[in-house]
């Protein structure tokens, strides 16, 4: 007998498949179709109705069981205030960005004539200017620059239509400063950021030379390498330059910003070109360079652009030509007894140059005096024009306003001051002295009264004498390690500062900061004068007391003189007995004071516990 088998699911949309036939007793089963219906085309479908609703039980209160129930009272509940929260964690890849050079080169010309060779050049211009259509077009195009030209002398765009108005006083916001950016140095061997320089052409990068300025404490397999950061990409900088010794100094060259002038550790001058690579293109001899480490490297104002001059603790300043780098042009001793020996040289440690004062330059020395030089003196001694003292250790910053160069501000210590070349006894200003040391100091290149000071507390102080003397106009905690070094973007919106683990700090400056305020040149020059004018007046006031002192101290020496003859050795035993028996009878008489006090103040006690 033939039966069916149906395979499928008891419920739902499966599909369910019926064979047929097969014979029960067979071995095998042979499929000879198959039926495929889903489950929900068949079988009794479910159909739902609305009625109204039905009280199926009622169970009524009992009181019996009531009385079996105890109430507890009072009730303690615990619950949870808090919303549930939960955690994910997610791997977000990192962007990465690259920067990519583009090298425009001068278009326009024949593929015959090369645009670098000047004699082709000036033979293709030759015969263009002979060429009817040149001319031609030079009459058409004529006309309508004459045309634009006396539309220009018509009207002044640049006329002030209400220059006569006053200004509107404009509400001052409060001194403020936030962080940019940071960057750190990606070696696992942290080093001290020393110095900083931007670059020449749009402040977009920034140059950070690392060293460890610890002698014979540097740790081993330190790294070398120096950057260069791009502002927008903290992540990796953007070049790595490969000295032969760590540098301590590292400057942009003004007039071509590919090239940085950069001072070893070694005392060794180095040079690079960006164009060429991270290698030193030009590197000083060991011969001829300092024996200490170079701390001060600045570029000269010239023609060339290649001249530029150091500064190192061995007590040497020396002019190089970057061209040629194998010895100094002219080497200057700082000496300040004149005799030109270098045993006698203050080290020096930091420098000061002014292209408007291109003959004079200043040095800041490990003892904490100033030296003014004048380069173009004939004899060595005569190079060292004047000296300034008042501080107690190395001075670290040194630099003239750039508003009134006569003026310059320095860093030593736990002050900085501000000095007028016209008074060279005392500085005119100063800060009051702080707990932590200072390191580092720069003036606003926008704003006259404000200058910049880093500590070694991690301390960044903002200082506005306009707006305040005693204190600092603000003061910013940067990091937690010592800051070591400092530098002022050129709009002086950004400040860069550098801290002893390698990490530079980017800060922007609050608009007040960072904008010349009404009147303040006016006001600066008047305090500078005031303040100098002060100084000379002290100053005369000091040399007239000193003078008085000495005659006085002179007046005593010939009356002691006059009076040794008149004076016998008799006269002076009996004086000095005299002074000595009134010293022992004093003595006495108090001793016997103090015993009549004793024994009085006995009796009393006596009496007192009689009664």
């Amino acid at each position: 007998m033939g039966t069916w088998s149906c395979l499928g699911e008891a419920g739902g949309d499966g599909d369910s498949h019926c064979i047929l036939p097969c014979s029960a007793a067979a071995s095998t089963m042979e499929i000879v179709y198959v039926y495929i219906k889903k489950r929900s085309e068949f079988g009794k479908q479910c159909n739902f109705s609305d009625r109204q609703a039905e009280l199926n039980i009622d169970i009524p209160p009992n009181p019996e069981l009531a009385e079996q129930y105890i109430e507890r009272n009072p009730v303690d509940t615990g619950i949870q205030c808090s919303t549930s929260m939960s955690e994910h964690e997610a791997n977000t890849e990192r962007f990465e960005m690259e920067t990519r050079g583009v090298n425009h080169i001068e278009g326009g010309w024949p593929k015959d004539v090369n645009p670098l060779e000047l004699e082709q050049t000036i033979r293709f211009r030759k015969k263009i200017e002979k060429d009817e259509n040149y001319i031609n077009t030079i009459m058409q195009l004529g006309s309508i620059m004459e045309h634009c030209i006396k539309q220009n002398n018509a009207i002044d765009i640049y006329q002030e239509y209400f220059d006569d108005h006053d200004a509107v006083e404009v509400m001052e916001e409060a001194p403020s400063a936030k962080t940019i950016n940071v960057f750190r140095d990606p070696q696992e061997i942290k080093r001290t950021a020393t110095h900083l320089s931007w670059h020449p052409d749009g402040n977009r990068k920034l140059a950070v030379a690392y060293s460890c300025l610890k002698f014979q404490q540097a740790p081993e397999g330190m790294s070398y390498e120096s950057y260069i950061w791009d502002l927008e990409n903290p992540n990796k900088p953007e070049t790595v330059l490969k000295p032969s010794s760590p540098l301590v100094t590292l400057e942009y060259n003004p007039k071509d910003s590919h090239v940085l002038l950069g001072g070893c550790y070694n005392g060794q001058i180095a040079c690079w070109d960006t164009r060429k690579g991270s290698l030193v293109a030009e590197l000083s001899t060991i011969e001829f360079s300092h024996r200490d480490p170079v701390y001060g490297t600045i570029w000269l104002q010239s023609k060339t652009g290649t001249e530029c001059f150091s500064a190192s603790t061995d007590g040497q300043v020396m002019w190089w030509d970057i061209r040629k780098l194998s010895e100094p042009t002219e080497v200057v001793i700082m000496d300040i007894t004149r005799k030109e020996q270098l045993e006698n040289a203050l080290g020096a440690i930091s420098l000061e140059f002014e292209s408007t004062l291109p003959t004079k330059f200043m040095v800041g020395t490990e003892q904490g005096i100033v030296i003014s030089c004048n380069r173009k003196a004939k004899t060595q001694a005569e190079k060292i024009v004047c000296t300034f003292s008042g501080h107690h250790g190395p001075i670290y910053a040194l630099q003239r306003n750039p508003f009134y160069p006569k003026n310059f501000l320095t860093v030593g210590d736990w002050t900085a001051r501000i000095w007028s070349e016209d008074s060279r006894e005392s500085s005119i200003m100063w800060t009051k002295y702080h707990m932590a040391y200072l390191t580092d100091a720069a003036w606003s290149p926008v704003r006259p009264a404000v200058f910049f000071t880093t500590k070694m507390d991690g301390t960044l102080d903002i200082w506005d004498f306009v707006f305040k003397q005693c204190d600092p106009a603000l003061s910013l905690k940067v990091c937690d390690e010592a800051l070591f070094c400092l530098r002022v973007q050129d709009n002086g919106c950004l400040i860069a500062c550098g801290s002893q683990l390698g990490t530079t700090t980017l800060l922007e400056v609050s608009s007040g900061l960072s904008t010349l305020q009404r009147n303040e040149k006016n006001i600066a020059s008047s305090m500078f004068e005031r303040e100098t004018r002060r100084e000379k007046i002290l100053e005369a006031r000091h040399r007239e007391m000193r003078l008085k002192e000495k005659d006085k101290a002179d007046g005593r020496e010939d009356e002691l003189r006059d009076e040794e003859p008149s004076l016998n050795l008799e006269e002076l035993v009996a004086k000095a007995e005299e002074e000595f028996f009134e010293v022992i009878f004093a003595e006495l008489k108090r001793k016997e004071t103090e015993a009549m006090k004793n024994k009085l103040v006995g009796t009393l006690g006596w009496q007192g516990q009689g009664a």
